[in-house]
């Protein structure tokens, strides 16, 4: 009990530095909607300064006199109350409104890609494992060399060009066909998944060969080991050893990397939601920096942030549960 508050402490003070940086980040970037239209009102419209604050100050319903720390401890406060502020640009709409609408539509897609994958990369990493040398391990080690020197993105733009605008078989953007009424009806669920595709596709295509080859590597140092060895001279049954004894055992390093991948196909998002036009939360963060909408921005980084974080801890606690010794060190 005592590593696992040990870790949740650390975790909160993970989160609260995190959103920290990203409030001051944030404000270091050149040009925000307030700005443009504070210059707006004085240069072009010939307000004074003080009539042209109190216009925008209120029609943003913030304070631009207020000093950089009282802000700052305004944004922790409110963001531990869950209140992520209000969008500059879609003006009174509150900001965690705006993520709870975009963020379900990445989690599926991250969910399906995910389970997808891992399952895949684990079945085929082991196969390569037991059949080294083979066809198999060959092909799997020269498509995550491949793969893996080829970003996320530039897979979903070559599978758009191919599948969607040279062969047509899938549809070049979108969550689903807007001439479809949004319901639990079985035309519009298949809508849905036929539009998710290509990006689950992306993220599949790009996560695989490295799920595959830590499995194998995972997989061949576990085979050396005493207890399989011992377990083969038993005459244990192939598929129990496989399962009960290597499997569990060499799948251990990847939980880690499991929940850290989630985080970072949620950073990733921003480039596969953008170019598939896909309306989730890389979507949204990507139009929010293109227009400097700064709650917006920092809303969507700090839910990456804290999805992360939470996914890590998730992942210690599930591997101290595994593997005992954890705990120990």
């Amino acid at each position: 009990m005592k590593w696992i508050i040990k870790r949740f402490i650390r975790s909160i003070m993970a989160i609260l530095l995190s959103t920290s940086i990203t409030f001051f980040l944030v404000r270091l970037m050149p040009g925000n909607p307030i700005s443009s239209l504070l210059y707006q009102y004085i240069v072009e419209f010939r307000l004074p300064p003080d009539k042209a604050t109190e216009i925008v100050s209120a029609l943003f319903a913030i304070d631009l006199n207020e000093p950089l720390w009282s802000q700052y401890l305004k944004y922790i406060y409110n963001v531990l109350r869950g209140n992520l502020g209000f969008s500059y640009t879609s003006y009174g709409t509150p900001v965690i409104t705006m993520i709870a609408y975009a963020l379900p539509w990445t989690i599926f897609i991250v969910s399906i890609s995910i389970i997808l994958s891992f399952s895949t990369g684990i079945l085929l990493g082991m196969i390569a494992a037991y059949k080294r040398g083979g066809l198999l391990d060959n092909s799997l080690s020269l498509y995550a060399s491949v793969v893996a020197s080829l970003p996320s993105y530039v897979i979903g733009v070559l599978l758009l060009i191919f599948l969607s605008y040279n062969l047509g078989i899938f549809p070049r953007g979108g969550r689903y066909d807007p001439r479809i009424q949004p319901g639990f009806t079985l035309e519009f669920i298949s809508s849905v998944l036929y539009h998710a595709c290509l990006p689950v596709l992306s993220y599949t295509i790009t996560n695989m060969g490295s799920w595959a080859l830590t499995m194998k590597n995972s997989t061949i140092s576990v085979l050396g080991e005493d207890y399989v060895l011992a377990a083969e001279a038993r005459g244990l049954k192939k598929r129990r050893i496989i399962i009960s004894y290597v499997g569990r055992t060499a799948i251990l390093p990847l939980f880690t990397s499991l929940m850290i991948s989630i985080g970072a196909m949620f950073g990733g998002s921003i480039f596969i939601e953008t170019i598939f036009l896909y309306r989730g939360m890389g979507y949204l963060l990507s139009r929010s920096l293109s227009v400097f909408d700064y709650p917006v921005l920092q809303g969507c980084l700090n839910i990456v942030i804290i999805s992360t974080i939470v996914a890590n801890f998730i992942a210690d606690i599930l591997y101290s549960k595994i593997d005992p010794r954890v705990r120990r060190e």
